[in-house]
C-alpha cells in the first residue's frame, strides 16, 4: 500500500510512523520544514479539560493516555499538572461547575488550598480575593519541536520518505486512489492520500473538489488567532501550567516562560504582529509579575500570533471525504493532545479497522450547506 501524507507537523508525522509500522510505503510532503506550521505556534497544553461534547472529551482523554504511553522518558512531555485560580464570580462559578463535572467522569480534578498551590508552584502569587483553586494533576505541557524531532527519528527508522520545501500542485483521482502532483513535476501514485495540513486543509480539499471544512482568518481576534509570547530565562520556579484570571503561563524550556492572555487576543492579527517592545508586550510582562515571583527582570523576547487549526464547528475532522474516498482528512484544534491517538487510529482505519472514537467526527457532517455551531474565540480563563 502506498500512502502520501500532506503535512509534516505532529499529526502528519504520527500518522506516517504508524502507517509505516503496519507495512505501508509512506511519503510525507511538507511545503516548508517539518513542524514549522501550527505545531510550532501552539500553547501545547495536553488535556481534556473543558472539552465538550462527551465524544470530544473522550477523544481528548484517549489522546492524553496515548501521549503518556509513548512518552516514557521523552523530553517533549512535561507531565507536571495544571493549577487554575479563580477570583471573579463568573470564573469561580464556571470552575466549580466544570470541576464537579470532570470529577463525575473520573478526570483528576481536585480543589486545593492556597498552601497546597504554593507547594505545587512555589513562586505562585495568589490574589487575596482568590478562594477557588483547582489542580488538574494529569494534564501536561508539550514541547512541540522536540516531539517533532522524536517523530522524525522514528520515521527514519521506519523508512518513511519526507520531502520538504515542496507544494502539492494537483490531486488527480486514479482508479481507487490518486496521483499527487508536486510543483516540481514529481508524480506520486497513492492508494490513499492523507491531508494533515492543519489550517491549510481547505487548500487541499479544493484540489480534490471537496467542500471546505475549516475556518480561515478573517479579522483580528477571530477564533483562529491568539497571542503567544516567550520571556527571557528567569529564576522562577515553574514546571507545570498555571491558569490565572489575567494570564496563563507554562514553561517554555531553559528557564523561559510562555504567556497567554485570552482577553488580549481581540487585537491579534497575523498580518500585523507587534514587536517585543510594544504595548501588548509590556502588558504581558505586567501581568506576569502579578502571577509569579522572581520575574522582576522579565522581558518578552518573542511575540507571535499563533494561528489555530479550527474546523467549522470547532470539533475534529477525521475520516475520508465523501466525494473523494481516497482522501482521508485529519484536521483539529487539539492537534498536540490528539497526535499520538490520531497516529495509531488513522493508520488503523486506512488498513480497514474502524476506530469508534472517530465516529462523531467524520467530514460528512460539515458538507455543503449543513448548519454548524460556530465556535467562539476563547476569551476567559480555562478556555483554549
Amino acid at each position: 500500500m502506498k500512502v502520501v501524507i500532506i503535512g509534516a507537523g505532529v499529526v502528519g508525522l504520527s500518522i506516517a510512523v504508524n502507517l509505516a509500522r503496519r507495512g505501508a510505503e509512506v511519503t510525507v510532503i511538507e511545503r516548508n520544514s517539518a513542524g514549522s506550521g501550527t505545531s510550532s505556534t501552539s500553547y501545547a497544553w495536553v488535556n481534556a479539560n473543558n472539552k465538550e461534547p462527551q465524544s470530544y472529551f473522550d477523544l481528548n482523554l484517549a489522546g492524553m493516555r496515548a501521549h503518556a504511553e509513548i512518552a516514557g522518558s521523552g523530553a517533549w512531555l512535561q507531565q507536571t499538572g495544571h493549577v487554575e485560580l479563580a477570583t471573579d464570580d463568573a470564573h469561580r462559578f464556571e470552575l466549580e461547575e466544570r470541576t464537579a463535572r470532570l470529577q463525575q467522569m473520573g478526570y483528576p480534578a481536585e480543589h486545593i488550598s492556597a498552601s497546597r498551590a504554593r507547594e505545587l508552584v512555589p513562586d505562585l502569587l495568589i490574589p487575596d480575593d482568590c478562594d477557588s483553586i483547582v489542580s488538574f494533576a494529569s494534564e501536561s505541557c508539550c514541547y512541540p519541536l522536540p516531539f517533532v524531532g522524536h517523530l522524525l527519528r522514528e520515521a527514519a527508522l521506519e523508512g518513511v520518505t519526507i520531502l520538504t520545501g515542496l507544494n502539492v500542485e494537483r490531486l488527480e483521482a486514479r482508479g481507487h486512489g490518486a496521483n499527487v502532483i508536486l510543483e516540481d513535476g514529481t508524480v506520486l501514485a497513492a492508494n490513499h492520500v492523507v491531508s494533515a495540513a492543519g489550517r491549510w486543509t481547505n487548500q487541499i480539499t479544493a484540489l480534490a473538489g471537496v467542500p471546505p471544512v475549516m475556518f480561515e482568518f478573517t479579522e483580528p481576534g477571530d477564533v483562529t488567532v491568539g497571542y503567544l509570547t516567550i520571556t527571557n530565562p528567569l529564576p522562577t520556579s515553574l514546571t507545570g501550567l498555571v491558569t490565572s484570571p489575567r494570564l496563563n503561563v507554562r514553561p517554555a524550556g531553559g528557564g523561559r516562560l510562555m504567556l497567554q492572555a485570552l482577553d488580549l487576543d481581540v487585537s491579534a492579527d497575523p498580518t500585523c504582529v507587534p514587536d517585543t517592545s510594544s504595548v501588548i508586550a509590556t502588558e504581558f510582562i505586567d501581568r506576569l509579575r502579578g502571577v509569579l515571583q522572581n520575574t522582576a527582570e522579565a522581558e518578552i523576547v518573542e511575540l507571535q500570533v499563533g494561528q489555530r487549526a479550527m474546523p467549522r464547528d470547532g470539533l475534529s475532522v477525521i475520516g475520508p471525504a465523501e466525494s473523494a474516498p481516497w482522501l482521508y482528512l485529519v484536521a483539529t484544534h487539539s492537534g498536540i493532545t490528539l497526535a499520538p491517538l490520531l497516529g495509531s487510529g488513522v493508520a488503523g482505519e486506512i488498513f480497514g479497522d474502524s476506530e469508534p472514537l472517530f465516529a462523531d467526527f467524520r467530514p460528512s457532517r460539515l458538507a455543503g450547506d449543513k448548519v454548524v455551531n460556530v465556535p467562539e474565540a476563547p476569551r476567559h480563563p480555562g478556555e483554549q
